[in-house]
């Protein structure tokens, strides 16, 4: 069996890979122009060690972002080698993410990932159903039985808070396309809308709650009555009407922002999580298998929550790597970003 180097070297390969986007095989190739032998196979095989190893740390960050009462979520494509298909299939990363930063809480922000070799409705309800709250999320109608409301409670697991930026976008693209001058006024009203939360971000629940119900509730209702007035009077097969129907169908939850100042207008941090992903597959094209797959979901998690605590993820998971194997399970949390003394 090859053996396994020190935690600096073994920290520098999961970093390279996941962070910096270098395949093992082109970090091979670097090793070698210094003359450093370093096969690819050889550090495939401490990469899939040190997520296993790492793993109970993973769950542990999960176990964080779950317990918070305003969860952003989304998912993202990660094509992966289909053996004996000679191409590759379509598996799924998902991302939940907990950041109380803009209402000024002191909670530590954390991200987690989950891979699934499909999007069935089953994998947005594994990934969160044991969440409370609130569900920041697009329109995947797979987070439809979260919203659903409970008999013995009335209430639904998570209540749906949609996102002004797709709602935007779609608009957006109209009026590119176009260049609509209805789409062209709709988008400044939304614009609108973002500069009020630019101004509050950052502020307390209670301060971000009062700016809206002064100025945003009575500009969305100025605009709810514009977008019904738009559409009445374009053609029902337009895409600007298809935009504007996408809108008006989730204006409930497009507007439950304004009821709650822990809320976000758009599920942008969620976004800013999946990016990372979306940078790394055009350099590595493809995840191996679906271990592959799930052994990125594991380290994704620990460097993107390093980065998003203000934490150098080189140096976190050297720390973490040179400490996991003796650290006692029960007390895992002691090693989370927040928590560990680099």
């Amino acid at each position: 069996e090859r053996g396994i180097p020190g935690p600096g070297l073994l920290a520098h390969v999961l970093v390279s890979k996941y962070c910096d986007h270098l395949p093992v095989h082109r970090q091979s190739v670097i090793y070698a122009r210094d003359g450093v032998e370093l096969d690819r196979s050889t550090m495939a095989e401490w990469v899939g060690k040190m997520a296993f190893l790492l793993e109970p740390l993973a769950e542990c960050i999960a176990d964080h972002v779950r317990s918070g009462g305003v969860i952003h979520a989304d998912d993202t494509p990660l094509p992966v080698l289909d053996p004996g298909g000679g191409k590759t299939k379509t598996g799924r990363l998902w991302v939940a993410v907990r950041d109380e930063r803009p209402w000024a809480s002191r909670s530590p922000p954390a991200v987690f990932y989950r891979y699934s070799p499909d999007r069935r409705a089953e994998r947005a309800w594994a990934l969160l159903k044991d969440c409370r709250g609130y569900l920041q999320a697009d329109a995947y109608s797979g987070f439809r039985e979260l919203y659903a409301v409970v008999p013995s409670t009335g209430e639904p697991l998570l209540a749906e808070v949609a996102c002004w930026a797709h709602a935007r976008r779609k608009i957006y693209e109209v009026h590119a396309a176009t260049a609509s001058p209805a789409a062209e006024v709709l988008l400044g009203r939304i614009a609108e809308l973002f500069a009020i939360e630019q101004q509050i971000n950052g502020c307390p629940p209670e301060i971000r709650l009062a700016a809206r119900l002064a100025r945003a509730t009575p500009l969305l209702a100025q605009m709810k009555t514009e977008f019904e007035a738009v559409l009445a009077r374009i053609s029902g097969k337009s895409s600007l009407a298809g935009a504007l129907r996408y809108a008006l169908s989730r204006w409930l939850s497009l507007t439950r922002y304004t009821t709650d100042g822990r809320l976000d207008i758009c599920n942008n941090a969620a976004e800013r999580a999946i990016r990372p992903i979306a940078i790394g597959r055009k350099n590595w094209l493809f995840a191996g298998s679906d271990g592959g797959g799930k052994r990125a979901a594991t380290i994704y998690t620990l460097i993107e929550t390093a980065k998003m605590n203000g934490i150098d993820p080189e140096a976190y998971l050297r720390s973490v790597i040179g400490r996991i194997a003796d650290h006692p399970m029960k007390r895992i949390d002691q090693l989370l970003p927040w928590n560990i003394a680099l």
